[in-house]
């Protein structure tokens, strides 16, 4: 009898199928834990899973008991007081146990506490996240392909023969090689038929018929019944698969006004939001700009890094970005997305050119704007403006951030996957 070991490598008693199943089957209770967990973690605390608590409630099994009436017996070990058909006296008091200190708060039962990786914590944390309205898709030059049926083949994987075809073929030959065969039997047969009809069955010419008959008999015999020119194979190309392509642009206030704090807050959030898109997305660009009175695309290190600051004129920044969205990514095969950051700060000439770019450049191109004000200790000019276009514009959010504990629930909160 054969026997099957499984080696994976797993930790010491532990089963990675059961622990899979378990996440599973309380996928909807551990998603509330988790999104309670995250309201006061850091970002740093990314880097490590976490302690989830289930209520013991939620893990309780149907299970069978006695109904009431009826005779049971139970053995009780250690009995050495009573014999069948004693009666056992109540405890005084009324009470269930026998103890003085026994609790009259009913049965209960402490919360299922478990560790979630960092990977599976990750996996539920952004389970019901997406990019809004991801619907452009274009075929573009990529590994992503799929299996596509390409009719039969004569030659293939014997996994891949098709029995229907391969007999279909095998009758076609069969026919084609035995008809004149059988033709030239038939005749055999009238001719030697008619010799006997005369007398003449003993006849030379009688004799080679009756040869000629058994060696066009051998020759049908000798066609096999199915032959490897007859196998065909179900044939698989590689088909270039449409994919969804996407890119984000990344804007975020470097000036002045942009204190060590501010700045904290929009690197975390930036952070969040890269780790994310990363995550999840295959085919996807991340523009990075940074701006003060100057707008710069920047690669990742700079974006998150650099020192350089300044004034603050926001419009050189969303100028920049439709400048970019012209060349690069044309609004028929790309999906564009924008996430910004700033604390609202902005000359007060330059915030209705701001708002101009938006309405009459910007959102008309992208699926989703996502505007983020940081640590305001009031709504701004820049934000007064984008709110008043927040009212018509449905392809555009904006959110207040006032500290590190509330970029969890504003990132989910713009990036909430829709029920379709």
């Amino acid at each position: 009898m054969s026997q099957i070991i499984d080696r994976r490598a797993q930790g010491k008693n532990k089963s990675a199928d059961n622990r899979q199943r378990f996440l599973r089957r309380f996928k909807k209770q551990i998603r509330k834990a988790v999104s309670e967990a995250v309201s006061g973690r850091d970002m740093g605390d990314l880097e490590r899973g976490e302690e989830i608590s289930i209520p013991a409630r939620d893990l309780e099994e149907p299970t069978f008991r006695h109904g009431p009436g009826g005779v049971r017996r139970y053995i009780h070990p250690g009995n050495k007081e009573f014999s069948t058909g004693d009666r056992i006296p109540r405890p005084e008091g009324g009470g269930q146990g026998g103890g003085s200190q026994a609790s009259n708060q009913g049965e209960g039962m402490d919360d299922f506490v478990f560790e979630l990786t960092r990977e599976e914590f990750l996996n539920f944390f952004f389970d019901d996240l997406a990019l809004p309205d991801m619907v452009k898709k274009q075929l573009v030059a990529s590994s992503e392909t799929s299996k596509a049926r390409a009719g039969f083949s004569k030659d293939g994987n014997p996994a891949n023969l098709h029995l229907v075809r391969s007999f279909r073929s095998a009758i076609g030959r069969r026919l084609a090689m035995r008809a004149r065969p059988r033709r030239e039997l038939a005749e055999a047969e009238e001719k030697l038929a008619a010799l006997e009809a005369r007398g003449e069955g003993d006849s030379p010419e009688a004799h080679d018929l009756r040869r000629d008959i058994e060696a066009l008999k051998r020759r049908i015999q000798a066609v096999p019944f199915i032959d490897t020119f007859d196998l065909r194979y179900t044939s698989h190309v590689d088909k270039p698969e449409p994919i969804s392509r996407a890119v984000m642009f990344c804007l975020m206030d470097v000036s002045g006004s942009m204190d060590e704090v501010r700045k904290d807050i929009a690197k975390r959030f930036f952070m969040l939001l890269h780790l994310f898109l990363t995550r999840n997305y295959d085919h996807i660009d991340v523009v990075f700009i940074r701006h003060h009175t100057i707008a710069k695309e920047v690669d990742e290190d700079d974006f998150f890094h650099s020192r350089e600051t300044g004034g603050t004129v926001v419009s050189s920044a969303l100028s920049l970005l439709a400048d970019i969205i012209d060349e690069r990514y044309p609004v028929s095969g790309w999906n564009i997305y924008v996430a910004q950051a700033s604390d609202g700060d902005n000359f007060v000439d330059d915030t209705p050119g701001c708002g101009e770019l938006l309405e009459k450049r910007i959102l008309p191109l992208v699926q989703y704007y996502a505007y983020v004000e940081i640590n305001a200790i009031s709504p701004q000019s820049l934000w007064r403006e984008y709110r008043r276009i927040s009212r018509t514009a449905d392809n555009f959010a904006l959110r207040r951030i006032n500290g590190v504990e509330e970029i969890f629930p504003v990132f989910r909160d713009l990036f909430k996957r829709k029920m379709a």
